[in-house]
């Protein structure tokens, strides 16, 4: 597919997705919140696609926030359609993914984001990056699922004052605060991706997928995450996967999965 302000290429099981908006430090506008959910889309529902690689094209952003143009003269009801649509459309759409996916965050990730970022399942960092939401500087609040995620990430006390500050924090800080799992140079950033993508590969990604709703479950208001574990649990038990992994292991052999 032919999209104007991404890029997306898939090889060896990694689908790649480049946020390809440079001059604009890699905002987001209607139409990349569009294609991103495109792009996400055909990589979940692609046999070739075991693990997504989302980042930022050039050397300053990962995405440097919204396309503030584009709502700056909405009203109430504008801005709650906005926020609803885009959520819907991405960023809990990410989160939810059965396709593991990593935001490699190279430069800034302020606003929507770090949002995304958020949304993915986890995050690695290049040294260079700064993270923040600095939505009420603007006089307005995270809107796309900041203010819930990033406490779950990195606790209320600091969610609140990052919130309130509308302060940026680096990589190293972020890695301390647990909204990172790693920081790497900017040269290795992808490498370390891949590297990272490559060990989950070697998983069933059947399984996976079930981790994916548990963990998930944990984090929904009336919904109780132990019961998801279990049925979940259960499934796998239905599964080729669980039938080739518990084979190999007691032939004490490496399994070679089958994704079913």
């Amino acid at each position: 597919m032919n999209y104007q302000n991404i890029l997306s290429s898939t090889n060896n099981g990694i689908t790649k997705i480049t946020i390809n908006r440079p001059n604009k430090l890699n905002a987001l506008n209607r139409d990349t919140i569009q294609e991103l959910h495109e792009a996400f889309d055909d990589a979940n529902n692609s046999s070739d696609t075991k693990v997504i690689i989302i980042t930022g094209s050039g050397e300053k952003a990962f995405v440097a926030g919204a396309d503030i143009s584009e709502f700056a003269d909405f009203d109430v009801k504008q801005g709650g359609k906005l926020a609803a649509k885009g959520q819907e459309l991405l960023f809990d759409f990410v989160e939810h993914l059965s396709t593991p996916v990593i935001a490699a965050i190279n430069g800034f990730a302020l606003g929507g984001g770090l949002e995304l970022a958020m949304a993915c399942h986890f995050r690695i960092a290049s040294i260079n990056a700064k993270m923040g939401l600095p939505e009420v500087s603007l006089g307005v609040i995270p809107g796309y699922g900041g203010t819930q995620r990033l406490p779950q990430l990195v606790g209320k006390g600091r969610a609140m004052e990052m919130v309130m500050t509308a302060g940026m924090i680096d990589a190293n800080q972020a890695l301390e605060y647990g909204l990172v799992n790693h920081v790497t140079s900017e040269d290795e950033l992808i490498a370390l991706a891949e590297k990272i993508a490559g060990k989950i590969m070697r998983n069933s990604s059947v399984a996976i997928k079930g981790a994916i709703k548990a963990i998930n479950a944990n984090y929904k208001d009336g919904v109780d995450g132990y019961k998801t574990e279990i049925k979940q649990f259960g499934k796998c038990f239905g599964t080729e996967d669980f039938k080739e992994g518990t084979t190999a292991f007691l032939e004490k052999r490496k399994a070679d999965f089958p994704g079913k």
